[in-house]
């Protein structure tokens, strides 16, 4: 790593000081640290679990059939991509997508935090499992807790189903459909809030738009 990430002031400021990092093993076997990708400035981030095989060999989270879908989520509330920032709690891909570690978490995870402080979004969608209990410290899962605007220190969380587990469970797909419906609401009282708040109010984002068991939290492929 070449100079202190924890003085990095921008997202490329951090990624030029995290790019050769190695703190865990997973820096030996990825072809690309993928730090995120989106607007520096965007009210709204999604943070996943962990880049998958596309990822890794591009640098750029969620571009794989989870990314692509992803895009069409978005869509069908009025954004884009580049409206929106996107990250993963892991920096680095895990050999054959297996589950980020413990240790993996601990040492990554203040990566993520520092993109948090960086960024200041008003709303943070976790997807899948590990991201929604990492982030919130919460050991409730993702099945109880999805579409719901959780408040924690300051920020609002609405937790979602990986769109890699939607695309593997059919039955999750249409549930995701309708959260992200959720989130379009969520938004609206969220600013409604701030209005009363008498906080300034973030620029429009968002455009008109033209389960018995916990599901396993694939990586991407």
């Amino acid at each position: 790593m070449s100079g202190d990430w924890r003085e990095a002031a921008t997202i490329g400021e951090l990624y030029e000081a995290i790019k050769d990092c190695r703190r865990c093993s997973l820096g030996q076997t990825r072809n690309n640290l993928v730090l995120g990708t989106g607007d520096e400035h965007a009210d709204i981030m999604f943070v996943g679990e962990a880049p998958g095989f596309h990822e890794d060999r591009q640098g750029i989270p969620f571009v794989g059939p989870a990314g692509q879908f992803l895009d069409q989520l978005l869509a069908s509330i009025g954004l884009r991509r580049s409206q929106v920032y996107i990250a993963n709690t892991l920096k680095c891909r895990p050999p054959d997508n297996r589950d980020p570690s413990p240790e993996e978490l601990e040492t990554c995870t203040p990566y993520l935090f520092k993109q948090i402080e960086i960024i200041a979004p008003r709303i943070i969608c976790t997807l899948g499992n590990h991201a929604t209990k990492t982030l919130l410290k919460t050991s409730t899962g993702i099945t109880q807790l999805h579409g719901k605007l959780l408040h924690r220190d300051g920020l609002a969380y609405v937790p979602l189903f990986h769109p890699a587990a939607a695309l593997h469970k059919p039955p999750l797909k249409s549930v995701l459909i309708e959260d992200f419906q959720r989130l379009r609401e969520h938004l609206e009282a969220e600013r409604a809030r701030w209005r009363r708040e008498g906080e300034p109010e973030p620029e429009p984002a968002l455009e008109s738009p033209a389960e018995s068991d916990e599901p396993e939290q694939m990586g991407l492929f």
